[in-house]
């Protein structure tokens, strides 16, 4: 990476751009597509009620599901404009403020729960920014975090590194991000994958879990601070 290169600034330029593109999908990934499971499963392990954090909450919809199923949430975003474009999902539990996952705008041991969808991808110190995490989020507090799958169609966004580009994209696989975190002070306690279409998931429910994890779109993660 060049040494001229700033990742804040490059990284907010991207998505401040993307607010109408990320806004004419997101809805429909919550709904019925990609991200239709995630709620649901965290519901599993976070209790109605709890303070939840939403990291990388792009144009706020995932966030104001999480507000209508109990949780009080706050979302948080790098782009300004995605804060803006939040800011129009409206709950008695729910508010926005503008932030970097590098450097979280929250003070230590804040939450009792966080919610990180394919954010840790787009940081440009994956250890870092998981550590900052861990920072504001309470001992014994979980995070549901979803990483993209060998499979999925935006990994292409970090391509140009092969040309030694600078890009904004550090992807990573969804075993790497299991044993980072088991490096790194927390404990896994669950995890489902998103296949892409021609996966029949009847049919690889009982290969390994790192095989499965290689068919995926998206691998979503429950894992808990120690």
């Amino acid at each position: 990476m060049s040494e001229s290169f700033n990742w804040h600034e490059a990284a907010t330029k991207k998505w401040d751009q993307n607010v109408t593109f990320w806004s004419e999908k997101s809805r429909s990934m919550w709904r019925d597509g990609s991200r239709a499971g995630i709620i649901p499963f965290m519901k599993r392990y976070m209790p109605e009620g709890s303070k939840v954090a939403d990291i990388g909450c792009g144009d706020g919809y995932g966030a104001y599901l999480l507000s209508e199923a109990g949780y009080n949430v706050t979302g948080v975003d790098i782009s300004p404009k995605m804060i803006e474009q939040a800011k129009q999902m409206s709950g008695e539990r729910l508010m926005f403020t503008q932030g970097d996952l590098a450097k979280l705008p929250f003070a230590p041991d804040t939450y009792d729960g966080l919610m990180a969808i394919n954010s840790l991808e787009w940081t440009e110190k994956p250890k870092e920014a998981l550590e900052e995490l861990g920072r504001i989020l309470k001992p014994g507090g979980r995070l549901c975090i979803a990483i993209l799958g060998p499979t999925a169609g935006p990994r292409q966004n970090s391509y140009r590194r092969l040309y030694g580009e600078d890009v904004i994209c550090n992807t990573m696989m969804p075993w790497e991000f299991e044993q980072l975190a088991s490096e790194n002070g927390w404990r896994s306690l669950d995890g489902y994958g998103v296949f892409k279409e021609g996966v029949k998931e009847e049919e690889i429910k009982d290969l390994p879990k790192p095989l499965q994890q290689a068919l995926t779109f998206l691998w979503v993660f429950v894992v808990e601070k120690q």
